[in-house]
């Protein structure tokens, strides 16, 4: 028997490190995890000890005889992983990693953020060093995308919120949310009271399709929708038009899997989850039939994971519609298909959307429509949308790369939503640099470049640094790149010592705004939006504006 590893796995390799058998691949240092849709364990190496199950903080990972049908096929996606990388290891001993000598004393060092990325970063500053960690945050709670971007209908991946909140019970860490860089404290003043700062700010913009109509009432980024529906509060009060029975999603990432999966829900199961209220009562009225998602290129190119587009094939009441005709390939596709060295899960892409297209569906369901080679070149509506216009696309070659080019053959899909999801940008921090063209704080090894130059005590980690790509997991060996390079610039006497301390900075901040949420501030509202969702039978029920969390914050 061995254990299989699953949808919900969130790449961030703890379980690697705990196998006492080395048989969990990718692993960090090989280039094929930085674009690995998920981990896999060898079956013929797998001893059944169960290490990799109590590491794994999104319970991901099941014993084969255990998995649910739903899930039986990761047997045989973990199998056919090793069958294209057969298994290789040496056995040596993980590297030990380096601390600074207990005489340069406590380490100071401030995060901007408390997102994923902030939080690997703050749990690796904690198992590193003698530390103290101040975590800043404009919110009144912590968790960032785990709380405000995954699905609610994802409960097992939000789980990684529970190992953060475990390793961050010492006073060595400190919360200071609802506290704006820039307005309550500055870039100098952080460095003031730290030896360093981290920041950690993703990114938070989305982009846009520069397309005619854009900008009607009607048309919306899927960023913004995905905030609704989890309550954040700075879209809380946003409305979005469910009375049509088509909405049609721009692009085809996992993003856009999740609001067509939300879009196409069963009320009744949402209702078992933390979405928040007035997104619940929103889609209990809904008169969405049909979700479409459109793709800008072919199935074999396919923005999202294979893992989330099998769980879409396992929901009662819904049906994945694919017309074969979609799935006609062009030359370069196909022999990419037909190379005997292609990767399992490109090619299990394809399979995937291969039986979607033959399955039988049932006029009563709902319906979530995959259309690929297509991109939007207008929507349509005088003061509100009506539909929306797209080209479809043939794939050329160019310079190596498979691109895809819009032709004058169009077609117009009647909608009165449309929400686009063609990607995040990050925006500039104030007083770092910033590259216009990636959207990212330029950096080397996560330490701030400027002119070339490192920027002394200031580093970055997750979005703000690479871009947004990867999922959740995939910060943590992120944040481990540049807490490396922060202790090693701490050891080296490159980092200037603080003029003042964290008890001085706390005067600071809550002079400066008295609506600060601390520690117990964020346990009180925790606490709170747990008992009104236990009185419910649900994980919680959220507090969704910042006047009712403050509120719950001072008790």
């Amino acid at each position: 028997m061995a254990y299989v590893i699953t949808q919900r796995c969130c790449n961030d390799a703890s379980c690697v490190t705990e196998c006492p058998v080395d048989c969990i691949r990718p692993t960090p240092d090989q280039p094929e995890f930085a674009t690995a849709e998920m981990l896999h364990i060898d079956p013929d190496t797998c001893i059944d000890c169960g290490a990799c199950v109590d590491a794994c903080p999104v319970d991901a990972i099941f014993s084969e005889d255990d998995l649910l049908a739903s899930l039986s096929r990761y047997r045989e996606i973990n199998a056919a992983y090793f069958q294209r990388h057969p298994l290789e290891s040496n056995f040596d001993p993980m590297r030990t990693p380096a601390r600074p000598p207990k005489s340069l004393g406590t380490l100071r060092v401030a995060i901007v953020g408390a997102g994923p990325a902030a939080c690997y970063a703050a749990d690796e500053l904690l198992r590193r060093s003698d530390v103290e960690v101040e975590m800043f945050d404009r919110l009144p709670t912590p968790w960032g995308l785990v709380r405000a971007g995954v699905a609610p209908d994802h409960a097992g991946t939000k789980g990684v919120a529970t190992m953060f909140e475990s390793a961050f019970r010492r006073d060595t860490l400190q919360y200071y949310l609802n506290v704006e860089i820039g307005e309550h404290i500055d870039h100098a003043e952080l460095l003031d009271h730290h030896h360093a700062v981290i920041y950690a700010v993703g990114a938070s913009s989305d982009r846009a399709l520069g397309i005619p109509g854009e900008d009607l009432p009607g048309s919306h980024s899927a960023t913004e929708f995905v905030a609704w529906y989890n309550g954040h509060p700075d879209f809380a009060d946003r409305v979005f038009d469910l009375s049509g029975e088509r909405a049609v999603i721009v692009g085809n990432g996992n993003v856009a899997l999740d609001v067509a999966r939300v879009l196409t829900a069963d009320p009744d199961e949402l209702a078992t989850t933390d979405i928040a209220d007035h997104a619940l009562d929103a889609l209990r009225h809904s008169n969405i039939r049909e979700v479409v998602v459109l793709g800008r290129r072919g199935p074999l190119q396919a923005a999202y994971s294979s893992p989330e587009f099998l769980a879409l094939t396992h929901r009662a009441g819904v049906d994945v519609i694919i017309d074969p005709a979609e799935l006609d390939l062009d030359p370069h596709s196909r022999a990419a298909l037909d190379d005997p060295d292609i990767e399992p899960a490109q090619r299990l892409k394809y399979e995937l959307a291969q039986e979607c297209s033959t399955a039988k569906s049932d006029p009563a369901n709902k319906r979530i429509v995959f259309r690929y080679l297509a991109a939007p070149v207008a929507v349509h509506g005088a003061t509100t949308v009506t539909g929306l216009e797209f080209a479809h696309n043939e794939l050329t070659e160019e310079n190596g790369h498979v691109v895809a080019t819009p032709t004058d053959r169009t077609e117009t899909l009647d909608t009165g939503l449309v929400l686009r999801s063609i990607g995040y940008r990050g925006r500039p921090v104030p007083g770092l640099p910033f590259d216009d063209q990636r959207a990212v704080v330029p950096s080397e090894h996560g330490r701030v470049i400027d002119n070339g130059e490192p920027v002394p005590g200031v580093y970055v980690s997750g979005w703000i640094k690479r871009g947004p790509r990867g999922v959740i997991g995939s910060n943590r060996v992120d944040a481990e790149e540049t807490v490396e390079s922060l202790i090693a610039d701490f050891t080296a006497g490159k980092l200037t010592t603080p003029t003042a301390d964290r008890t001085a900075l706390r005067t600071l901040l809550t002079e400066r705004q008295p609506d600060l949420v601390d520690r117990k501030g964020w346990k009180t509202i925790d606490q709170s939006e747990k008992t009104a969702g236990k009185a419910a039978g649900r994980p919680r029920i959220k507090l969704t504006t910042r006047e009712d969390l403050l509120k719950a914050a001072k008790g």
